[in-house]
């Protein structure tokens, strides 16, 4: 064989070891640089903890690099998904998203669940549900999404019964209410401050966690059932990117068991991981 010969492949073996290199150097670069940004509201302590656990998983097992862009209205994360200023968003349930698409005609899907926050009924009065007496009153939220999960907890509390079929229950849809109970409907912060002169309020965990009510000493909580379904809190797309699956793998980086103790740490069942619970009963 002669010099020329050799040296025409000895080039070019050293061409093709190059390519590859290169491939595959590109191809982990790829990889790695690959950012997902979403919105979510400016947060606590607690829930800082847990992104940062689902930050770590997704850089460690799957490459990604996650960056949060936070808000303070919730109108405003909804807007941005849309107009493409951030990838994704983890700030709503299904209810808040279903009522939003409606209103603005965007296409945003849910394709992960994150966390449920039970609301519960309190009670400065009493410290059991059946010490209810006659002509009590229980204060409830009065915007409409959140009064009609209020009245589903007085119903599955045993309290009252509503008409069957209801996407949203008023008061007007009460068919029982075997105690007389006078519901009272106010503004969501407004019924933890009325606890003392009332028997009863239905509270969001915000509002009783502002009010320093101890969730444990709730004389009920919301169960996990078909109707708390639209409660859970999700991780949310342009229906457009559902399939995407880099976004796909962000969702597998919080449902895992590190995210759901750092939840069971930061919460102790004020919050509970939703993604592996029985919504069927």
């Amino acid at each position: 064989m002669s010099k020329k010969t050799k040296w025409l492949i000895g080039g070019a073996a050293v061409i093709v070891i190059a390519g590859a290199a290169y491939a595959s150097f590109g191809q982990h670069s790829k990889t790695s640089s690959k950012t997902v940004t979403i919105g979510i509201m400016s947060g606590s302590k607690q829930d800082q903890a847990i992104w940062n656990t689902v930050k770590k998983t997704a850089k460690d097992k799957y490459g990604i690099t996650i960056k949060f862009k936070e808000f303070t209205d919730y109108s405003q994360p909804n807007k941005a998904l849309a107009a493409g200023d951030i990838d994704l968003n983890a700030f709503q349930h299904y209810a808040f998203l279903k009522a939003s698409n409606k209103a603005t005609g965007n296409k945003i899907v849910s394709i992960g669940d994150t966390v449920i926050s039970p609301i519960r009924l309190y009670s400065k009065t009493y410290t059991k549900v059946s010490q209810f007496k006659s002509g009590d009153t229980i204060a409830v939220p009065n915007d409409p999404s959140n009064e009609s999960r209020s009245l589903y907890v007085l119903k599955s509390a045993g309290l009252i019964d509503l008409k069957n079929g209801l996407t949203t229950a008023t008061v007007k849809d009460i068919t029982k209410n075997p105690k007389n109970l006078k519901i009272k409907e106010l503004a969501a912060d407004q019924t933890a401050r009325t606890l003392s002169d009332i028997q009863g309020a239905v509270i969001n965990g915000t509002y009783a966690d502002s009010a320093k009510l101890d969730y444990k000493k709730a004389i009920f909580v919301e169960p996990i059932n078909k109707n708390s379904h639209q409660w859970v809190n999700i991780i949310a797309a342009n229906s457009r990117d559902k399939d995407n699956k880099t976004y796909k793998q962000v969702v597998k980086a919080y449902q895992t068991d590190a995210v759901k103790k750092a939840i069971n740490k930061q919460y102790d069942g004020v919050e509970l991981p939703a993604w592996d619970k029985d919504f069927s009963k």
